[in-house]
């Protein structure tokens, strides 16, 4: 442990990047510098692995720039795409390390970030995992319905809240207790998603926590094409098949399976109608914010029934 608190741990951070240098050069720089200050502090050298999903390893000269002038980076070309089988080969080339931090290329870590979540493992008993706020950062002010909606905010939760499931943009791991699960990422998944609910889920189930840290920030950057109506209502609908995905994932045997999709379908149906009366009403009333927040629950309902009932498309297509 260094004189700050930090214990004398080996950690490594996972970047993952596919095809956006402008990104990578925006939150690399950073994520180096934290792992570098981490490295000073505790005595114990860190590691930055940018995992470059790209079948072109499009990302290796720049990386290898970075590399130069920094020896705590190290590029990793994972060419099966998808984010699982990103994810799955950064847990492996993270073998000697204890902690794995996850943040994606397009994310840039509030000061201290890594820091924080190294010591809010400590302070809170090394927790399997621990999750931090991803709040967004626009590249261009939001349009009126996509602000009055709240579309890129999460939900964040009270310092050292044991939580269900948490996103891997913002995660550390504790990786000695991952061996120990046998658990790892579902690379049959493909370009699919939800393979960070369905991982931190199965690592409760083994007997895991995760915990959320509230002063382990990263901001997501939204680039314009992304800060529309038609995409954020596009991006609710695939988080409802999402839901139904997960959920008939851990569903074992045909009646189960169906009952399940029964269920799925139906609560998805309700949301589907309770969110399209409420954008009326808020249409009727003037009311942008309750249009969206409507809007929003009437697509993820409508993905949520999707989900139930039909094998539905990648989220991350290419």
């Amino acid at each position: 442990m260094d004189a700050s608190g930090a214990p004398a741990v080996r950690v490594s951070v996972g970047m993952l990047t596919f095809r956006r240098p402008d990104r990578l050069a925006i939150g690399l720089p950073e994520v180096i510098a934290q792992v570098e200050e981490l490295g000073a502090l505790t005595g114990s050298p860190g590691e930055v692995l940018v995992i470059d999903n790209d079948p072109d390893a499009s990302a290796r000269e720049d990386v290898a720039r970075y590399a130069a002038a920094h020896p705590v980076v190290r590029y990793v070309h994972e060419p099966t795409p998808g984010i699982a089988a990103a994810r799955q080969r950064c847990l492996a080339e993270a073998s000697e390390a204890d902690l794995l931090a996850f943040i994606d290329d397009d994310e840039i870590p509030d000061p201290g970030w890594l820091r924080t979540l190294v010591l809010g493992w400590q302070r809170f008993g090394r927790p399997a995992a621990l999750t931090g706020a991803i709040r967004p950062r626009y590249l261009s002010p939001p349009p009126p319905f996509v602000e009055a909606g709240g579309f890129f905010v999460r939900a964040e939760h009270p310092d050292g809240a044991e939580v269900t499931a948490a996103p891997t943009s913002n995660l550390l791991l504790d990786l000695g207790q991952v061996r120990r699960f046998g658990l790892g990422f579902d690379t049959r998944l493909g370009l699919r998603g939800g393979e960070d609910t369905i991982f931190t889920m199965q690592l409760r189930r083994a007997g895991g926590r995760v915990v959320f840290c509230a002063g382990a920030a990263v901001h997501d950057l939204v680039p314009d094409d992304r800060n529309t109506r038609a995409w954020v209502l596009r991006r609710a609908w695939h988080h409802g098949t999402n839901q139904s995905f997960v959920r008939l994932y851990f569903t074992d045997g045909t009646a189960r399976r169906l009952l399940a999709r029964a269920e799925l379908a139906a609560g998805g149906l309700a949301r589907a109608a309770v969110g399209g009366v409420q954008a009326v009403a808020g249409r009727l009333r003037g009311s942008l914010a309750e249009e969206a927040r409507g809007l929003r629950r009437h697509w993820r309902g409508r993905g949520r029934v999707a989900g139930a009932l039909a094998s539905t498309p990648a989220e991350y297509q290419r």
